[in-house]
Formats: C-alpha cells, structure tokens, sequence
C-alpha cells in the first residue's frame, strides 16, 4: 500500500490541465506515491448556477486520469449522503479508507488554503493531513504563514528555507512551488456555452465528452442519450459549420 497519499477535492466542472499539473507537481514536490481525486457530490461552498450532474464530472475524471499509473479516483462523497465536508472526508480516509495505514496531504490551492476558516471544523483538518498549499497567481506566499499564525495556531513555525511550517502538536504544512497556470473551469465553462473552443484547456478525451454530451448549454442531457439524440447534440453543440468545443 502507499505511505504518502495526496488528496485532491472539488467540483472538477470539468476537470482540466491545470488541475492534472498542479497533481502531476505535487507528486513530485510532496514525494508522493498516489494522488486520489474525490470529486464533490454536494459542495457546501458552491452557491449560484447548479453543479453539473456528478456522474458527467466522474466520467470526465475517469477519462483524465486513465492510463496515468499514480493518480486514482475515489466516489467516497457520493457515497455518503449530505454535503460534501472536506472533515468528513478526510475522516473517513484516516479510520476506514483503502490508505488508512498511509501519511494523507490534502492539497489545496493557496486562495482556498486562505478561506479554510470558513470551512466546516476546518482546524481539526491540520490533525487529520499534512496540508500542500499550491501557489495562486495574485497570492503572496507569506499569507501561508500569517493565516496559521492567526487562523490556526501561533506554535506553527517555518523550517528556514524549506517552506515548511510544523507544530508541535499539529501536522505539518507544506508550500508546493507549482507551475502558474492561469486555467478555471468557470472560463471552459463560458467557453462551452459560447460554443467556442476548449482545446487545450482540458484533455482531448475530456473535450470530446463536452461536445459528444452537449454540456455546458443550459440543458445537462441524461447519461443514455446515445444514436440519434446523440447526434442531434452535436449539430446543436458545433452549430453550422462548428464543431470547434
């Protein structure tokens, strides 16, 4: 079994570059053996337009990170009923999940890390994993260590030039120098509804799967509109002369 398990949670709507890279850096910054997605079935902190249908981000997932030999996927919040609680979450994967034995690092970006505090039991999160903060451009990284002085705990210190910051009591907490990819899946989104292009955005697979299911268009067709309706999406997706999702 692995010991170090990085877990990656959000709505992947839809999952993208960005979201594979920061994973791909984490692997290697962390040292890592596995990162596990969990896309979120219902997310407490996603208020406005309804998040698409869990089963097409899960299928969108699958196809990102297949063939890839140290990212995994997990169902673990559409399997438990109620809002996604990250708490909950890591909970379940410290007493009861397949890396329970293992050393978690739940990886967030900087400017989630910095709103932590209106999460649900958010201080017992620095009990349950080491945390891997990614960088986010317009986030200076010295809020890392003003946030955990006044948010979390004035015991946590950083190790000089390591950018990382421990506490007796707590786990540690990790800066990840990662790649600044400027890539949300709020601009795909627009850009699907606007039939413009996503391509190189999100992967060709997952780009196929917008087109194929016409998502993004107001309407979240059902997962078996297969022949002629799915045919009828892609006329009305590529509109004339498209085809370019």
């Amino acid at each position: 079994m692995p010991r170090r398990v990085g877990v990656m949670g959000g709505t992947f709507d839809p999952v993208h570059i960005g979201h594979l890279r920061a994973a791909e850096e984490c692997l290697e910054e962390l040292d890592l053996e596995v990162v596990l997605f969990i896309p979120a079935a219902d997310p407490p902190h996603k208020a406005g337009p309804k998040v698409l249908l869990f089963e097409h981000r899960w299928r969108m997932l699958e196809l990102a990170v297949a063939g890839h030999p140290r990212f995994r996927l997990s169902d673990v919040e559409r399997q438990r009923r109620g809002k996604s609680y990250t708490f909950h979450t890591l909970t379940w994967l410290r007493e009861k999940g397949p890396y329970r034995d293992a050393e978690l690092f739940f990886l967030v970006g900087l400017d989630a890390f910095l709103e932590l505090d209106t999460w649900y039991r958010y201080k017992d999160l620095f009990r349950l994993a080491h945390m891997g903060v990614m960088r986010r451009p317009g986030y200076p990284e010295d809020d890392v260590a003003r946030f955990l002085r006044e948010k979390v705990s004035p015991l946590y210190a950083e190790s000089p030039g390591t950018g990382v910051f421990h506490h007796p009591g707590l786990l540690a907490v990790h800066t990840v120098r990662n790649s600044h990819l400027e890539i949300s899946s709020t601009h795909i989104r627009r850009l699907a509804a606007a039939r413009k292009s996503v391509r190189y955005l999100v992967l060709p697979e997952v780009m196929g799967y917008i087109f194929d299911n016409c998502l993004y268009h107001g309407k979240y067709p059902s997962l078996d509109e297969k022949g002629a309706n799915r045919e009828n999406a892609r006329t009305q997706c590529s509109g004339e002369g498209g085809g370019n999702v």
